[in-house]
């Protein structure tokens, strides 16, 4: 019971980091930081309320730390209390394979299936294209 409630507070006290790194920021970065992470913005409130047990998937990391911008000091201990909160959660360490977000430019389509269907297939695609890296670098 007492990891659980530890757990709990490391995660809201590294959300509380969160949140007061994108209070420091200019308005805006909470769009920006949904539109990175293709969430929408109720997802980021979630992510950046302490009151919300809703942990941050470690694959969201790298982009919050870009969009965020958090300092050293920051980052340290941010990291620290996700890795306590998250123990087998593993963090890619600064040097190592990271993911970033690009935007494509495509027709639109009259038909919003067709549309979904187009994004769908790229997203499997890069997805694809990450996997193959990931076996070949191993």
């Amino acid at each position: 019971m007492t990891r659980v409630k530890d757990q709990t507070n490391y995660v809201a006290e590294y959300k509380s980091i969160l949140n007061d790194v994108i209070n420091e920021r200019p308005s805006g970065t909470r769009q920006r930081l949904a539109e990175a992470l293709n969430k929408n913005r109720s997802f980021i409130s979630q992510i950046t309320n302490p009151g919300y047990s809703t942990p941050i998937p470690v694959k969201h990391l790298e982009i919050i730390f870009d969009i965020c911008v958090f300092s050293p000091n920051q980052k340290e201990q941010f990291l620290d209390l996700y890795h306590k909160a998250h123990p087998k959660r593993v963090i890619a360490a600064d040097g190592e394979h990271r993911m970033r977000k690009i935007s494509v430019n495509m027709p639109h389509f009259k038909d919003e299936a067709a549309n979904k269907l187009a994004e769908k297939l790229l997203q499997q695609y890069a997805d694809g294209m990450s996997k193959l890296i990931e076996t070949l670098e191993k």
